[in-house]
């Protein structure tokens, strides 16, 4: 996730130098008075050069600064930490019985942490919030338990790893006014691409991941539904190889070894490579992550300003099988504000970090990166003012946080020695090498054994 974090800033910087967009807080933090008087320790990963036009990191810090200016009499004692190392260094302390107070959880972590006593429930609390009617609740399902207790505020921007972009001209060159909904139309402008030498639609799964995060996790929530995945993470009783999740594999496997729609080399180049195919008009359409919207955003603004005006979104196409959200992309967030569990032994401290975890995830960072960077968080903000972005930017930010139905991204959660497998596995089904039901008894395999 750090690769696609980093190339996420693209956007931010292109957009706001070219805007010439002024950074500022659009909603003060709340004047609570608090009674605690004394030091409270935050750890997280927003450092100063990775604020550097990343929007989430820029609002965090922009946010954070506000509410010590706010709260004079509390020490803020920080330890700032890039990402890779914060994922270590958290990762020690918590077996060490030794979290701060106030940290970024990892969805992958709540339940373990839960479960040995390492953090607060607070589910009460965020119920009692002043802002929860504003919370976007779909966001919590990484920090929830199988009983539904909420360990953490989710933090940060939210974006998709699901987005097909499209040549406008171009599709509507193949008899479509808008990219087909479903994959059976896909097929058919496929036909007419191929004969003029055109890949329909560009997608690299060199690095493996990009299967699982880019394509799958959608994919199969247009046949298993949230609640199955939920429960995937809950230990509730789904299972891998549960029929719905087949379906989802075995449409996979059609898709790129029974159809013309994919560049043929899409398991030995990356999303990088393949997004190239889209930008040099050798492909129609380009399905990949926010950040790769961000990059060909940049790059055909300043190149090819009539391919730029002629780039459209959409969502993943609907399987002829399938039954469910059909508008559907997955998005998230994968960390949250959470708390020691030992805080509850000093209740004004306890407050303070609580006023802390609602302003920054509340509607001072909200306003702060939609205004400035035409992104969302936890916050919903009624009305933004996005007037100082061009079209594709407010489409961009109305696709990914209005007018789509949002999904889970599978990788961020449960743990990596699960998705290796699957990812491995899932290069192989793409191939023609491995048959849908050993993928799915594989990874069930591993998600028994390691999660």
């Amino acid at each position: 996730m750090n690769k696609r974090q980093a190339l996420s800033a693209v956007l931010a910087t292109a957009m706001v130098a070219s805007l010439g967009v002024t950074a500022s807080a659009a909603t003060p933090v709340a004047a609570t008075e608090l009674a605690y008087t004394g030091e409270l320790e935050l750890m997280h990963y927003s450092t100063l050069e990775e604020s550097q036009g990343n929007g989430g990191s820029d609002g965090f810090r922009t946010v954070l600064a506000a509410w010590q200016e706010a709260h004079p009499d509390i020490t803020l004692n920080e330890n700032v930490l890039a990402n890779a190392e914060y994922k270590t260094q958290i990762q020690t302390l918590a077996s060490a019985n030794d979290l701060p107070d106030v940290f970024l959880l990892q969805g992958m972590n709540t339940k373990a942490w839960a479960e040995q006593g390492l953090i607060m429930d607070l589910t009460d609390t965020i119920a009692a919030s002043p802002y929860y009617a504003d919370y976007n609740q779909a966001y919590f399902t990484p920090f929830k338990t199988a009983d539904g207790k909420i360990y953490g505020y989710p933090v940060l921007t939210g974006g998709t790893c699901t987005v097909v972009i499209y040549d406008k001209a171009m599709w509507k060159d193949a008899g479509f006014d808008a990219f087909p909904a479903t994959w059976a139309d896909v097929e058919t402008a496929a036909a007419y691409f191929g004969e003029q030498g055109i890949d329909t639609i560009a997608f690299g799964n060199g690095g493996q991941w990009q299967a699982n995060s880019d394509f799958l996790s959608t994919l199969g929530n247009r046949y298993t539904g949230p609640e199955w995945f939920q429960s995937l993470i809950d230990k509730a009783g789904a299972k891998f190889t549960d029929e719905a999740f087949v379906k989802a594999l075995t449409e996979m496997q059609r898709l790129f070894t029974q159809t013309t729609i994919f560049n043929e080399d899409f398991n030995a180049v990356t999303n990088e490579d393949a997004r190239e195919y889209y930008i040099s008009g050798d492909a129609a359409a380009f399905i990949g992550g926010n950040w790769d919207w961000s990059y060909i955003y940049a790059t055909l603004k300043e190149s090819d300003p009539d391919k730029f005006a002629n780039m459209g979104i959409a969502v993943l196409p609907q399987p002829a099988d399938a039954d469910k959200a059909p508008n559907s992309q997955n998005i998230g967030l994968g960390y949250a504000v959470a708390f020691n569990s030992n805080l509850a032994e000093d209740p004004d401290k306890l407050a303070a970090a609580i006023d802390l975890a609602q302003e920054i995830t509340g509607p001072a960072f909200a306003s702060y990166v939609a205004e400035n960077y035409a992104l969302g968080g936890l916050t919903k903000v009624a009305d933004v003012d996005l007037s100082a972005f061009d079209q594709q930017t407010v489409d961009f930010y109305n696709w990914s946080y209005v007018d789509t139905e949002t999904c889970e991204i599978y990788d961020s959660y449960i743990n990596s020695a699960v998705w290796s497998i699957l990812n491995t596995d899932m290069q192989s089904m793409m191939n023609g090498e491995l048959d849908p039901a050993t993928v799915a008894a594989n990874a069930q395999a591993a998600y028994e054994e390691n999660y």
